[in-house]
Formats: C-alpha cells, sequence, structure tokens
C-alpha cells in the first residue's frame, strides 16, 4: 500500500460482495497495514483524548480487532459484544432487524459495571443495527456510552442518524457513497 495520512487509501473496494450490487468495504487491508492501522486507532481514540473510559466494547467481529488494541492503548478493559450462542456463561441478549434478516447479539452479564464509561467500536456504520443492539445491551447493564466510533460510516444507509437519535455521540474516520 502507499503511504498515506488519510485512512480511507487504505482501505480496498470488493464489487459485488457478499451479493451483486454491493461495494464492500474491506478494512483488511488496512488492519494488514502497519502504518494504517496504527493511523487509524490514534484518530479513533483523538477525539477522546482526556476523558475517562473504563471499557471498551467491541462489536462482532471486527471491532474485537480494534476494540482490543483501542483498550491496551487505553490500558482498559476489553469487552465484546458477540453473536447469540458464542459466549461462555451467563448472558443477556438483544434482537435487531438486517438488511436480509433477524440476528441477535450477547453480553456476559457481568462484563459491565453500573456506571463504567463505555467506549463502543467497530469498523462499519451502515444501517445501525448491530450498534443499535450493543448500546441497549450495555445500558442494561448500568454502562455510560461516552461515544461510539467507527473508521467507515455508510451515510446513505441512515445508521448515524439512528444512533445520534438514540442520543450517542458518533464518531468516523471516513466516508463512502453506496452501499
Amino acid at each position: 500500500m502507499r503511504k498515506s495520512n488519510d485512512v480511507k487509501d487504505y482501505i480496498r473496494t470488493i464489487v459485488d460482495f457478499p451479493h451483486e450490487g454491493i461495494m464492500f468495504r474491506d478494512v483488511t487491508t488496512l488492519f494488514a497495514d502497519p502504518r494504517g492501522f496504527r493511523m487509524a486507532i490514534d484518530q479513533m481514540l483523538h477525539p477522546f483524548a482526556g476523558e475517562r473510559i473504563d471499557k471498551v466494547v467491541g462489536l462482532e467481529a471486527r471491532g474485537f480487532i480494534l476494540g482490543g488494541a483501542i483498550a491496551h492503548q487505553l490500558s482498559v478493559g476489553f469487552v465484546p459484544v458477540r453473536k447469540k450462542g458464542k459466549l461462555p456463561g451467563t448472558t443477556i441478549s438483544e434482537e435487531y432487524t438486517l438488511e436480509y434478516g433477524e440476528a441477535i447479539v450477547e453480553i456476559h452479564d457481568d462484563a459491565i459495571q453500573p456506571g463504567e464509561t463505555i467506549l463502543v467500536v467497530d469498523d462499519l456504520l451502515a444501517t445501525g443495527g448491530t450498534a443499535e443492539a450493543g448500546i441497549k445491551l450495555i445500558e442494561r447493564l448500568g454502562g455510560e456510552i461516552l461515544a461510539c466510533s467507527f473508521i467507515i460510516d455508510l451515510p446513505e444507509l441512515g445508521g448515524r442518524k439512528k444512533l445520534e437519535d438514540m442520543g450517542m455521540n458518533v464518531s468516523v474516520l471516513c466516508e463512502f457513497d453506496g452501499l
């Protein structure tokens, strides 16, 4: 990859994946480049410099990669929000709507303590369904969400507006047009 100061330059687009007409924004090329990956983590953290963050919550699955790196950088705990049936132990769950159906995500029922300040992270904000479900889980456990941070926003799909209408502070590094 060529060196750039723009995270967007490290993201490749794969046409017609996973279905015809979809322009898949692939962040694995960003993750694979040490300079690009470091830049993304630093830029995701920058808006929250000086803020207290107790835990980072990563949304399945690329949010785990980002969330782990951000939690490490902050020296705080990391909490995964996973697809139903993937976490051992006692969980709480939240159902949400996808473009092609429904899904359920879960979190351990003891992962967040009431009053803890949470940063929610994922790679892509599309319709906002997964993020909304994760937010509801965190709030049910008493967590206070500082913000939701994403690498990519697809504004045409309305996810940012959905989260902002829920009262969330939303931070994104770049936007792409289309689906």
